[in-house]
Parts: structure tokens; C-alpha cells; sequence
């Protein structure tokens, strides 16, 4: 398989924490109807953070403290997951691993800072293959202190929906065995920032920033480019140490971020936007964009770097302590012989549980760590993916590097693409103390086994 190929195929009781004061702001689970399909079709009755999909966007300065109380209103326990920032574990929101999780009716405190300046996300990390997956995500935005030379921020957050055309409601069960046990659960229906027909206007000449979100529980979103010229400027919130340009495509994994900086070049009537690769090759767009006037006479000069976040050095290859993982399981793939080996559990029984992957021979959370690691500690991870679906590996808590083939060390990241039989080895300095959960954000493949974790003292 190509990765062009791979790619375009995818798709308790509550912590009693200390009470903040009464100008603390509010974010309430709750149940709300969503017109997610064109006029015509049902409304969709999703699980929303405030009635909106996806959730208010919540902004703040580098540096700034965040609080928020998630008041829950479903009839269901949740909690949130801060993708990306580096907070103490305490706020890290994985229910059963750093919180009790929020049970309906009650609330819980989160109170951090943003060390921290890009683009992240917050979504729900109890039961999260369902709870995401019906709407309880949103954008969390961390601005620099000096905002970079743009005449305008836009955020899209990428998503799918999986709904009953018949109905307007979500397709049913969520833990469906074939979604499990493949690829994991794509929609069919695909927006930005919760419309199908989501458009923007510019002016020629004019530069965006376009922070781009995949919210989607499994599909990899292949992009490009149209009537604008661009440049990466900084990957799952890091910036890089100098712009990149742009050229063919790009791909977004899910829960990975990428901010642009782009001019757009497109004369008035001609088009614009941002395309999505489909299965057959073709390209439709996902965000049109509709250009008129012109913003300047001539195009800029190359825009500058975004400035460095903290704590940011090269990991000591030297003095690192090396681990091998192994990606096994799911369908199509020698299941029974993977799952088996590493369990006492009979490959029925895990079966009938819901249970199609595992991670260095282990299915599902245990109740020990897969590496303990004193903080400050380099740890090398080897990451072989012996199955034949790809998976978008997430790291709580802190941010790694690839160490590519060459010998080099790719961009801070905090989600990584792996696909099948390619290796891959990531590099971090464990400088978070806590309990950190690293899992396949295919969030499927989590639910059903791909999820472990790594204790940093």
C-alpha cells in the first residue's frame, strides 16, 4: 500500500476539587439538535458542549490561566481531554487513569495554564469513540503574545458524521465489531466547523492564517491547496523553526493540527479553497472560498517564524533508554494469533468483548505501566506497526520527535501517523511528571485495545 493509498481509503462519582470564583466560566455537556445535513434532512440530536457543534471556541494568551467547569447535563458520565497542552496530570481529563469520571449532574473543576502558544483542542475522554463522535469537541486556541503578520485568523475544524440519511440520527451501535476491528468509524457526510457547506470570502492578496483541526474519529483528511500559496508554519501546536512551503498535499491525521500561513493568489471569479481528496482521486472542496477585491497590489515577502515555545530542546539520543512496541491485531491481519499470545483471556472471550488490538503484546489499559521513566529521563520508542490499517498515535502530556531514517529529528509533535510495515521510532525527554496515555486517536482501535500508558516520577 501507498500512503496515498492508505490515506485516501479511510477514513463515578466526580474529584472533589477546590471551588473557583463566581466569575468562573461554565462548559455544560448536554444534548442539543443540529441541522449537520442539508436543508431537507432530519436534525440531528448530538451530544454538544453549550447546544453547539463543535464546542465554543475557547481562547486565551500564552502564558493566561484557564478555568472552566464542566457542569454535566447528559444522562451519561464524561469528562474533558485538553489535547496538546502541557498541563499537570491532574487536569489531564482521562477518566479512570488522572480523574473519576463525571458523573450526570455533577461537575468538575479544570484550572491550568497555557504554557503553550497554537493551535489544540479539547473533546471528551470517557467513552471517547462515542462521545466525540456525537459532537463533544471544540477548539482551543492559545495566541502568542505578539500575533504573527496576518490580516485575519481563521480556525477549521475538520470533522465527519456518520448519520441515518432516513432519520438525521447517528448510525448505530458505535461499537460495531466491523468498525472496530478496520479502519475505525468514518462519516458520510464531512465538514468544517459543524456545516457540510462551509465557505470563506477573501480579497487577492490577502494573508490567513488557517488553523486546521481533524476532529474526526478515523479519517485522514488528504488536502490541497487552491488559489492560494502557503506555507506550514507549526504542526500540533509547535512552531517550526522556519516556515515551510507548501506544495501538493497535505495530510492530516486525526487529532493532528497544522497552521498555515497562505496569500491568496486567485484573481476574483476564479476558484479558491481548500480541497479534500476522495477515493477515486478526484478532489472536491471542503472549504470553498470565495475571493473579490483585491487586498494589495503585490503579493508579501516569505512570513516569518512563529517564536519557539518552551522547553523545546533536542532529546540525548545517548543517554536514552530504548523500547520496542508492537502494533498487532485487527482484522485482515493474523488477529486471533496476536491477541492470544499476550493475554490469558481465551481470543474468543477478548472477541466477545470487544477487544481487536493490542500494543506490545498488551490488550487494553493495564493496571501497570508500559515504561516507568524518571522525569528528565530520554526515552526511545520503536513503534512497529504489524497490522494493516494505519494509526494516528497520541501522546498525552508532552510532545515527541520522529527520528527519521537519516538520522535526523523531524517537528514536535504530538500525534504521529503510522502506517503499515513502515517503521517508525519517536524520541521525548520526560519532563511531565504523571500518568500519560499514549493510544492509536483511530478512537475505535482505542476503545478495543490500542491504549497504554507511560508513568513519568
Amino acid at each position: 500500500m501507498t500512503r496515498r493509498a492508505v490515506c485516501a481509503g479511510l477514513a463515578a462519582a466526580a474529584v472533589v476539587r477546590p471551588a473557583f470564583a463566581k466569575s468562573a466560566t461554565e462548559l455544560t455537556a448536554r444534548k442539543a439538535s443540529v441541522q449537520l445535513a442539508p436543508e431537507g434532512y432530519p436534525a440531528t440530536e448530538v451530544w454538544s458542549y453549550d447546544g453547539s457543534i463543535p464546542g465554543p471556541m475557547i481562547r486565551a494568551t500564552q502564558g493566561a490561566r484557564l478555568q472552566r467547569r464542566l457542569v454535566n447535563a447528559l444522562d451519561v458520565s464524561t469528562s474533558v481531554h485538553w489535547h496538546g497542552i502541557r498541563i499537570d496530570n491532574a487536569m489531564d481529563g482521562v477518566a479512570g487513569l488522572t480523574q473519576s469520571p463525571v458523573a450526570p449532574g455533577a461537575s468538575f473543576d479544570y484550572d491550568f495554564t497555557l504554557p503553550d502558544a497554537g493551535t489544540y483542542w479539547y473533546h471528551a475522554h470517557t467513552n471517547s469513540m462515542e462521545q466525540v463522535a456525537r459532537g463533544l469537541s471544540g477548539p482551543l486556541i492559545v495566541d502568542e503574545a505578539e500575533a504573527p503578520d496576518v490580516d485575519r485568523d481563521e480556525v477549521l475544524m475538520l470533522d465527519d458524521w456518520l448519520i441515518d440519511p432516513e432519520t438525521g440520527g447517528f448510525m448505530e451501535p458505535f461499537a460495531h465489531p466491523m468498525m472496530m476491528s478496520h479502519g475505525g468509524r468514518t462519516g458520510n457526510l464531512v465538514g468544517v466547523n459543524g456545516r457540510f457547506d462551509f465557505a470563506l470570502t477573501a480579497q487577492r492578496h490577502e494573508r490567513l492564517r488557517l488553523r486546521l483541526i481533524n476532529a474526526a474519529n478515523a479519517r485522514i483528511f488528504v488536502l490541497r491547496l487552491q488559489g492560494m500559496a502557503g506555507w506550514t508554519v507549526a504542526l500540533d501546536g509547535m512552531p517550526l523553526p522556519a516556515p515551510e512551503t507548501v506544495e501538493g498535499e497535505l495530510v492530516l491525521a486525526p487529532a493532528q493540527r497544522v497552521d498555515l500561513i497562505v496569500d491568496v493568489t486567485a484573481e476574483e471569479g476564479s476558484p479558491a479553497g481548500l480541497l479534500m481528496a476522495q477515493d477515486d482521486d478526484s478532489w472536491v472542496a471542503l472549504a470553498d472560498m470565495t475571493v473579490s477585491g483585491r487586498r494589495a497590489r503585490v503579493a508579501r515577502p516569505a512570513p516569518a517564524a512563529l517564536p519557539p515555545n518552551p522547553r523545546t530542546d533536542l532529546p540525548d539520543l545517548a543517554q536514552a533508554r530504548q523500547f520496542e512496541m508492537a502494533m498487532e491485531g485487527g482484522a485482515m491481519a493474523g488477529m486471533e494469533s496476536a491477541l492470544f499470545e499476550g493475554e490469558r483471556l481465551g481470543f474468543r472471550e477478548l472477541v466477545s468483548r470487544g477487544q481487536f488490538w493490542a500494543l506490545a503484546g498488551q490488550v487494553g489499559r493495564s493496571d501497570t505501566p508500559f515504561a516507568s521513566l524518571s522525569r528528565g529521563e530520554t526515552m526511545r520508542l520503536r513503534l512497529s506497526n504489524d497490522t494493516v490499517f494505519p494509526h494516528a498515535m497520541h501522546l498525552h502530556g508532552m510532545h515527541f520527535r520522529e527520528l527519521r531514517g537519516d538520522g535526523s529529528l523531524g517537528p514536535l509533535r504530538d500525534t504521529i501517523l503510522s502506517l503499515p510495515q513502515e517503521p517508525l521510532e519517536i524520541a521525548f525527554v520526560a519532563d511531565n511528571p504523571g500518568k500519560w496515555l499514549f493510544h492509536c486517536h483511530m478512537l475505535a482501535h482505542a476503545a478495543s485495545g490500542m491504549t497504554t500508558w507511560i508513568e513519568v516520577a
